[in-house]
């Protein structure tokens, strides 16, 4: 997939050697007042990973890698402001959670874009570039997993299209809090269309 412009932004996937910019919008998310909410990892432990990680992490969602992909949008001076990334999971596999993935999906992570532009078309940009490259892999659905207190978050992946499934996952160490998961479903091809 090449680049493909959206409005002011530059949509497109990132490039292996391109980790230390990866490194640095992933640390500025984990900074973000509402990162406790948005992500898993944390700051205090990612400022520490090494830069084989990190160029690992890079090649493995980088163009022409396999079955992850993370897209990046580039505002009109080059500086990168927000970025997702789609992972793809097989039917029968066990996910993150624990729980058996019943056909072959695509997942979306790592949501993220700079508070200046916030608003603007990045983020529904950056989600039209991960769910076409989602379903160009034979993937039925797509999901993701937020916080039921991220409101900003659960209004934009409405907005977005997805719908809240039923299933929850409870925070480990924190009973009181879960998280949802949100699908979208592949729309109906046109007539006379296959993917193949």
């Amino acid at each position: 997939m090449s680049a493909m412009p959206s409005g002011d932004y530059v949509i497109r996937p990132v490039r292996a050697r391109e980790w230390g910019a990866v490194r640095e919008l992933r640390l500025a998310a984990l900074r973000d007042p509402v990162a406790h909410l948005a992500f898993l990892d944390t700051y205090q432990d990612a400022v520490t990973l090494p830069d084989a990680y990190w160029r690992q992490r890079t090649e493995n969602a980088a163009e022409g890698a396999g079955g992850a992909r993370q897209f990046v949008a580039e505002a009109g001076d080059g500086s990168w402001v927000g970025t997702v990334t789609v992972l793809i999971e097989e039917a029968g596999t066990t996910d993150w959670a624990g729980f058996t993935v019943e056909r072959r999906q695509g997942h979306l992570a790592g949501v993220y874009v700079v508070p200046e532009h916030r608003g603007d078309g990045p983020a529904k940009a950056l989600f039209d570039a991960a769910l076409e490259w989602a379903w160009g892999r034979g993937t039925e659905r797509v999901r993701l997993i937020v916080h039921q207190g991220n409101a900003r978050a659960l209004g934009f992946y409405r907005k977005a299209g997805f719908v809240e499934s039923g299933v929850t996952v409870p925070l480990a160490g924190k009973p009181d809090e879960r998280e949802l998961e949100m699908v979208a479903e592949r729309p109906p091809r046109p007539e006379g269309r296959s993917d193949r």
